[in-house]
Formats: structure tokens, C-alpha cells, sequence
């Protein structure tokens, strides 16, 4: 208790540090770009549209709404992507500040993450564009999605520590996790329905995939105005705070050594 006292107090005394790290990687990211932040928005937009017109003429999908029910697996998706990619590089990119003053080093991490999630909340601009167009029905259970949203966050500073430990002893888990994160967007109900998969992978990817609780809580919202299955939730808590867990286990058990591989 008193060592988490500890590293709450160390975060209150760096939370301007934080702030600008955080504000310092949303403004290079639209630097020199002549529409910004409009980008965020665009951006998934496009994408969409292409993913639409692909995947609606090769397969005959049964889903309503099918525009909505992809933007919001590509929104979750590409939040944990960025987020852990920027979170995979943010102790052996800030090396030289490390090696010169005390900071602590999860500070790094957590920036890259917070500023990911703001990224997303930018694309979500997109999102509801979508829905406007394609005339969902705007329910009071919508006030539940900051809730999964959360999850998703946690789960992400999570993976994101781990990673971000990982690589400094490791650089090879760039490659590593690269190719894992193709095949966990394709064993992830984005772009097509998880009842076209045979009985065991689909039992798997329900009960292993993570982003599978968090996707499938925002379509239950968005596309059936009810809330989601309140096991789906507790389940998408269990699993953001275990990654947290384990992720803040292996940093700070390894994060003396750092300074030896950086």
C-alpha cells in the first residue's frame, strides 16, 4: 500500500510533465498537415468507405447497418494498435532524458497511451458522422460507451507496459508484435460476423479475444439500443485490469535495469 502511495504521489508531482508529453505527441502528429485534425476524422472515413465497398461485394454478410457495425470495430481496433505501438517505444525513444535526470519512467508509457485515447475520441467525430447517416437510434444507453471506453484505456496502459519493458531487453518484439497484431485483427469480429466461424473458433476468440468484449459491448449499444450483457462487461473489467496487472508487474519489477539497454 505504502509503494502505491508512492507512485500515485510521484505521478501528482510529474502530472505537468505528463500533460505536455501528452500534448507534445498530438500536435507533432498534425504538424505541417494542412487540414490537422480533420485528419482524425477523414482518416477512418476513408478507410471505411474502402472496407464497405471491399468486403460488401466479396461477402454476403447478414448485418444491418453494416457501415456502423465496421467503423466502431475499426475504431476500437485501431485505438489498442496505435496505442500499444507508441507505448512499445516510449523508453527507448525518450533514452537520452532518461539517462539525464529522474523521471519515472511510466510516465513515458502513459503519455503515449492518454494521447492515443485522444486521438480516438477525435476519430470518433467519424463515427458519428456514420451514424447520422445511416440513421442509428440515439439511445440514454449510449452513456454507458465512456464505461467501455475505460476498459478499453486500461487494458491498453496494460499491454502498453509490458510491451514498452519488453522492448528494451528485446527489440525484436516490434517484428514479433507486428505480425501478432495482423492475425488479431483478423480473429477479431471487425469486418465480418462471428457466426461465420465454425463452433470452436468461435468459442475461442469469445472467450480469449479481449477486443471481442469490447467491440461487442459498443454494437450492443449502437445497433440494438439495449445494454450489453452485464457478463460481457464484468468481463471486459476482469481482463483490461489483469493486463494492467501484469504489465505494471514485469515494468516495475525490470524498470531498474533499464538504463543498462537504453
Amino acid at each position: 500500500m505504502n509503494k502505491l502511495k508512492g507512485w500515485l504521489g510521484g505521478f501528482y508531482g510529474y502530472r505537468h510533465l505528463f500533460q505536455q508529453l501528452v500534448e507534445k505527441d498530438i500536435k507533432l502528429k498534425y504538424r505541417r498537415s494542412f487540414l490537422g485534425y480533420l485528419w482524425s476524422i477523414l482518416n477512418p472515413l476513408m478507410i471505411m468507405i474502402i472496407m464497405v465497398a471491399v468486403f460488401s461485394s466479396m461477402f454476403r454478410f447478414d448485418i444491418a447497418n453494416y457501415p456502423v457495425y465496421l467503423i466502431i470495430g475499426q475504431t476500437i481496433f485501431n485505438f489498442v494498435s496505435d496505442a500499444t505501438n507508441q507505448a512499445m517505444w516510449s523508453i527507448t525513444g525518450n533514452a537520452a532524458l532518461l539517462k539525464k535526470t529522474y523521471v519515472p519512467k511510466y510516465i513515458f508509457t502513459l503519455s503515449k497511451v492518454t494521447s492515443s485515447c485522444v486521438n480516438t475520441l477525435f476519430s470518433l467525430g467519424a463515427m458519428l458522422i456514420v451514424f447520422i447517416v445511416c440513421k442509428v437510434h440515439f439511445n440514454w444507453y449510449m452513456l454507458f460507451i465512456p464505461v467501455i471506453m475505460v476498459q478499453v484505456y486500461i487494458f491498453c496502459v496494460g499491454l502498453g507496459l509490458f510491451l514498452s519493458q519488453a522492448t528494451v531487453f528485446f527489440r525484436d518484439i516490434q517484428y514479433i508484435y507486428a505480425a501478432f497484431l495482423t492475425a488479431w485483427m483478423y480473429l477479431t469480429p471487425i469486418f465480418y460476423p462471428i457466426t461465420q466461424l465454425d463452433f470452436q473458433l468461435m468459442w475461442m476468440i469469445k472467450h480469449f479475444n479481449p477486443l471481442y468484449s469490447f467491440i461487442t459491448q459498443f454494437r450492443t449499444i449502437v445497433l440494438e439500443c439495449t445494454m450489453p450483457d452485464p457478463r460481457l462487461v464484468f468481463y471486459g473489467f476482469v481482463v483490461s485490469f489483469a493486463m494492467l496487472f501484469v504489465g505494471t508487474f514485469c515494468f516495475l519489477k525490470n524498470q531498474d535495469r533499464f538504463i543498462l539497454y537504453i
